[in-house]
């Protein structure tokens, strides 16, 4: 688990439940935040080590991301322990923590760069849901945005090879979810940045959520999720982006060659650049060999930072992006942020799972000393 030791759920915002007396006061109103994360559904990740042939045997793509059912997920998950990879340094070979591209990003942003940021979203009233809270509450993250829910959490097994890549199998049919209905601008207000993840299946609450962060001035940041997400909705992608209301967008190079399938050259080179025609800015990420990012006219890239070999490559884009947004909200150059999100990127691979330890923090501040990146101001 991510976060040591159980802890009772908070008591945030629930859809069910008896209304308050009457003149009773308003609840409070929420703290401002640099930051908010956007994740409809809270998802706890299962996350191990194991050998080929467990991925051999489960539908799907390598190395993607594809939604199962609740009883496939409990088959993998019962089939793991017999698949179990021999792993160094960590207490046990399979991790169970807080999970979800957004969610990622928003505790790495508190818990290793010390930025005011919270999660707008809804989780069950399960075992997972108290877990997904605890742990991003211990982390410093902001939950007083997240609504409790009767229902179930989501779950995603997340299955990592002997190079580190994973293969991610995410249970959401049946998990609480937060509506679009449910959102309101004050959720938004006092922000300076929203952060996203695309989905086809959520567009109805990313559109509203973007529409409410404009009208309060705060800017919008999205990740493309995974190569299937982007070949399976490509046209509904294009079509948000070409509303011109995404102002950062992030990329991985698979996700850039299914954007720019069918063109005469495609490269990563033509995706940034089909990005940046409708972003302020716009990212590449090359895995080991770095990142390419575009602001107006403005082309930096970037290698990689820091040699490790990839235990585990869950959570390097959403990290990236942790470091990335530091360096926007702190005011620095493209290729300071470029190298800021390098540096957080490579901190969350040297362990399993999606959370950064305390070790790799250390290990991350080394870097971008070494570097001569902005250090973040850490009050405890």
């Amino acid at each position: 688990m991510g976060a040591e030791g159980e802890m009772p759920c908070p008591l945030l915002r629930k859809k069910d439940g008896p209304s308050p007396p009457p003149h009773s006061p308003p609840p409070p109103r929420p703290a401002p935040l640099a930051i908010l994360g956007l994740q409809p559904s809270a998802l706890v990740d299962h996350v191990a080590r194991v050998d080929w042939s467990l991925l051999d045997r489960i539908p799907g793509d390598r190395g993607g991301s594809q939604q199962v059912n609740i009883e496939d997920l409990n088959h993998i998950l019962s089939e793991v322990n017999t698949h179990i990879l021999p792993f160094l340094n960590d207490l046990s070979p399979i991790r169970t923590i807080a999970g979800g591209s957004v969610a990622n990003t928003i505790r790495g942003l508190t818990a290793g760069f010390g930025v005011p940021s919270g999660m707008i979203g809804a989780f069950g009233d399960d075992e997972q849901g108290c877990m997904f809270v605890h742990n991003m509450s211990f982390s410093g993250v902001d939950v007083s945005r997240l609504r409790m829910k009767k229902g179930p959490t989501g779950q995603c097994a997340c299955l990592v090879d002997a190079d580190g890549n994973r293969t991610m199998r995410p249970c959401l049919s049946n998990a609480v979810k937060l509506q679009a209905n449910e959102l309101t601008r004050e959720d938004f207000r006092g922000s300076k940045w929203l952060v996203l993840r695309y989905a086809h299946f959520n567009l109805e609450i990313i559109n509203t959520a973007i529409k409410l962060a404009k009208q309060e001035g705060v800017s919008v940041s999205m990740d493309l999720a995974s190569f299937e997400m982007v070949r399976d909705s490509r046209t509904h992608l294009i079509s948000l982006l070409e509303t011109g209301n995404i102002d950062l967008c992030f990329a991985n190079e698979d996700e850039a060659r299914e954007l720019i399938r069918g063109e005469p050259k495609a490269d990563q080179e033509d995706a940034l650049s089909f990005l940046a025609k409708h972003c302020k800015w716009a990212v590449v990420t090359l895995a080991s060999k770095g990142c390419m990012a575009k602001h107006g006219k403005e082309v930096v890239r970037v290698p990689a930072i820091g040699e490790a070999h990839a235990i585990d490559a869950t959570g390097a884009g959403d990290l990236f992006a942790s470091g990335f947004l530091y360096g926007l909200v702190k005011g620095l150059p493209l290729e300071d942020c470029c190298k800021m999100g390098s540096c957080s990127g490579g901190s969350v691979i040297r362990s399993l799972g999606g959370e950064v330890r305390p070790e790799s923090w250390q290990w991350m501040y080394k870097q971008m000393q070494a570097n001569g990146l902005l250090l973040p101001d850490l009050k405890n």
